[in-house]
């Protein structure tokens, strides 16, 4: 009987060890962030930040930041009021780059000789030559400017314009990102909160390539009318909201962002939705987050996990207020963190995102947010 029951125990031993060897089935989706309030460090002149509108990262995993100076209330620009009204603060130029430790090491962009700056900034990217592209959102901003790195003007396409529509192919319609795809040469252009499409155009002579709606459909305007619920807002694209079934993109079309594997991710905000496409338009699939949201929509910004497999989505989420981590091939919600509050870690209208080589990620809020923060990673991606 003792023998026995010694068998048992070791059996039973032998097999707790082997349980806890063994990787569990959920450790390769146990991705999550910290946040990291020690970054950025105090920005320098007595600067302050106003809505961060685009974000991204660079080859040195420097982090780009397009911030809204106009959107500052007195009370926070006190200092470059005439006369001045309060110590603090400056509005901070509009486009920041900080080092990987938050340090700011370039800061410039605004009005100039030569071209026409965005009333009302979004959009950045870099590409792989020395090139900032960035662009804006406000009612006439019809157009997207090229600057080098330094801030020197090199190229714009379209113009402070009434809108053009979605079927021209000379101008952007507040186009909200911009994603520089290096294989071809084609900037992939989420247009916007006027137009309904992803545009694609040459890099280098921003010549017209394709365009394509929800679905790959030929893009249209205006969207079907779908009439409000009696007491909510009769603004014409929170109308058209909290249908994932549109045939159309709704407004805005707010992120466009390009997988190793070639696969095209566009957030369709309003209508609760990322729609995935290959280069050339043709529609793959769609997920669909908290389709009863309304407002704002569910999907934001997305970025991707920077392994080889692009193995994770990362949402934002403005409306609810926190980040989702999105197992890319089928779509699945693994994680999720954050919530709607003004303290580190908390989101008030989480807006864009950016990641760098190691994971880290970085998030930027508009409205009354006007911050960004760092997230941490508990893993290294796997190149």
């Amino acid at each position: 009987m003792i023998k026995r029951r010694s068998k048992l125990a070791l059996a039973l031993v032998a097999g707790l060890c082997l349980f806890a060897a063994a990787p569990s089935a959920n450790a390769a989706e146990a991705l999550q962030f910290t946040v990291d309030p020690s970054w950025p460090k105090t920005l320098p002149k007595n600067w302050i930040l106003g809505e961060i509108g685009g974000m991204a990262a660079d080859a040195q995993d420097n982090i780009w930041v397009l911030q809204r100076p106009r959107s500052l209330t007195d009370d926070e620009k006190g200092a470059a009021l005439s006369p001045p009204r309060s110590k603090c603060c400056m509005p901070a130029p509009p486009v920041i780059q900080f080092d990987a430790a938050g340090n700011v090491k370039t800061a410039w962009g605004g009005p100039g000789s030569g071209y026409q700056w965005p009333e009302r900034e979004h959009a950045l990217r870099l590409d792989n030559k020395g090139n900032v592209y960035l662009s804006g959102n406000a009612p006439k901003d019809q157009m997207m400017v090229k600057f080098t790195t330094d801030g020197k003007f090199v190229k714009q396409f379209g113009r402070l314009v009434d809108p053009l529509g979605s079927k021209d192919t000379t101008a952007v319609g507040r186009p909200a990102d911009i994603f520089y795809d290096q294989a071809s040469n084609e900037l992939f252009i989420a247009d916007g909160y006027g137009n309904h499409r992803v545009l694609v155009i040459d890099a280098d002579s921003f010549a017209f390539k394709r365009m394509w709606g929800a679905y790959g459909k030929p893009p249209e305007d205006p969207l079907p009318r779908v009439e409000p619920a009696p007491g909510t807002s009769t603004n014409f694209a929170t109308a058209n909201a909290y249908n994932p079934d549109m045939q159309q993109f709704g407004n805005p079309v707010h992120c466009v962002k390009i997988a190793n594997d070639g696969l095209v991710y566009v957030c369709d905000r309003s209508n609760n939705r990322i729609q995935v496409f290959q280069k050339n338009g043709t529609y793959v699939k769609q997920f669909v987050y908290d389709k009863e949201t309304k407002g704002s929509g569910s999907t934001w910004d997305v970025q991707l996990w920077p392994d080889r497999n692009n193995t994770y989505l990362i949402v934002a989420d403005g409306t609810n207020n926190l980040v989702r981590i999105i197992r890319r091939d089928d779509g699945t919600v693994v994680n999720s963190f954050g919530t709607g509050g003004r303290q580190a870690g908390q989101f008030h209208w989480v807006h864009a995102l950016a990641i760098d080589s190691q994971g880290n990620l970085y998030a930027g809020e508009v409205d009354t947010g006007k911050r960004i923060q760092k997230f941490v990673p508990n893993m290294k991606p796997v190149r």
